[in-house]
């Protein structure tokens, strides 16, 4: 098929979602104006979830699913569909591919991302992974079968191979990493995202809607008390503390961690971890009502990561965990209670999701710049949108 002839789709918005999880990406392009028809799973209790929500979901390792499959159950054609989105994991096997270690992604499920979008062809693709994806170096062959002239065999990052495969493709990428509480998350999160575009367009990343210090109440951040603190006194489902551990989170102030407690308790509460190095800044964690969420992990009740409530003596609840990741209070989690923290904690904040759906719709409908000729004022203008761009705004000029 011929690239002008997908233009018979440009009216489409249908997502295909992969590595969905509990959803968090799918809502917030939801809500951004997109459609998402199927998502796919491995884990039983996401696909689950997905179900359980109303929505069509494939359970399986993307591994074993025929493009043509996913296509089929969605209902549409190759290059029919807006946009492909997942996250897929990035901890490749260490004997696939050309064995150039466990951090090649070339030998991890990201080349399934790769093949469906391949084959499938939508005019879009957002792919979102930890932050550490930028920077992460290969592992590589052993020093005999290196070969400087080979491109396929010299040193590089991660990332580098991931746009390499992207390019082969024939997409116009454009990534970088953004923190989804400068998008109206109470929380601290930051994610690598990375947006391509079939078609050549001018793809970008999604501007800042939220900020430290801002006029406006509702441009400022969000605060864990503005979402969670009407659910005190009925958190609903809940992870338990031991004994041992409640007693020691109860000497921790609001916003406060294992750094808190009295000089002579810290070594008994803490144990073996006392000697070791790192900041472990999750031991005996508890959030402050005033401040954003740190990032919220898949295990709020165990010793290093550690997510309690603000005044009282027990981790999140799981709706405490949906609301600050912004889930709809009528969402249904399926699975034990481990699952559905596990499910939560590995989500897209809503909110995120949903800036760069506009971000990509803004592209695809060509409303996302006004275009103005030379005016006074437009170097200050121009400092502030690279700024933004880079993620390092912080109001000032």
């Amino acid at each position: 098929m011929k690239k002008t002839d997908y233009k018979k789709y440009y009216n489409n918005r249908d997502v295909i979602s992969f590595f969905s999880g509990a959803m968090g990406l799918d809502i917030g392009l939801t809500k951004a104006g997109l459609n998402v028809v199927i998502g796919q799973d491995f884990e039983q209790s996401c696909v689950d979830t997905m179900i359980a929500n109303g929505h069509k979901a494939l359970a399986g390792d993307i591994r074993n699913i025929k493009p043509e499959t996913i296509l089929d159950m969605a209902g549409l054609s190759i290059g029919e569909p807006f946009m492909i989105c997942g996250g897929p994991p990035c901890q490749p096997f260490s004997t696939a591919g050309k064995r150039l270690g466990i951090n090649d992604p070339r030998g991890s499920l990201f080349m399934d991302f790769i093949r469906m979008i391949d084959y499938i062809r939508p005019r879009f693709f957002v792919m979102e992974n930890v932050k550490g994806i930028m920077s992460s170096p290969l592992k590589h062959l052993p020093a005999e079968e290196q070969d400087k002239n080979d491109p396929e065999k010299k040193l590089g990052t991660v990332l580098d191979v991931i746009l390499s495969e992207f390019n082969k493709l024939g997409y116009k990428t454009v990534y970088g990493i953004l923190d989804a509480v400068n998008y109206g998350v109470p929380q601290f999160r930051e994610r690598f995202v990375l947006i391509g575009s079939r078609d050549n367009e001018d793809i970008f990343l999604p501007f800042p809607t939220n900020f430290q210090m801002h006029q406006k109440a509702e441009c400022r951040w969000k605060t864990v008390g503005e979402v969670i603190k009407d659910l005190e006194n009925e958190p609903g489902e809940c992870g338990t503390l031991s004994e041992e551990r409640k007693k020691y989170i109860h000497m921790v102030p609001e916003g406060g961690n294992w750094k808190d407690l009295p000089e002579d308790i810290i070594p008994i509460a803490m144990g073996g971890a006392y000697e070791s190095g790192g900041g472990k800044v999750g031991f005996y964690r508890r959030l402050s009502y005033s401040q954003p969420a740190p990032t919220i992990t898949t295990a709020p009740a165990q010793k290093a990561t550690m997510l309690c409530h603000p005044t009282q003596d027990r981790p999140l609840s799981v709706k405490e965990y949906a609301r600050i990741q912004q889930f709809p209070d009528d969402w249904i989690f399926s699975g034990t209670t481990a699952a559905k923290y596990k499910q939560i904690g590995n989500a897209v904040p809503v909110g995120l999701a949903k800036a760069i759906g506009e971000a990509v719709i803004a592209t695809a409908d060509k409303t996302s710049t006004i275009e103005t000729k030379r005016f006074r004022g437009t170097s200050i203008h121009n400092r502030i949108k690279d700024a933004m761009e880079l993620g390092g705004y912080d109001g000032t000029y």
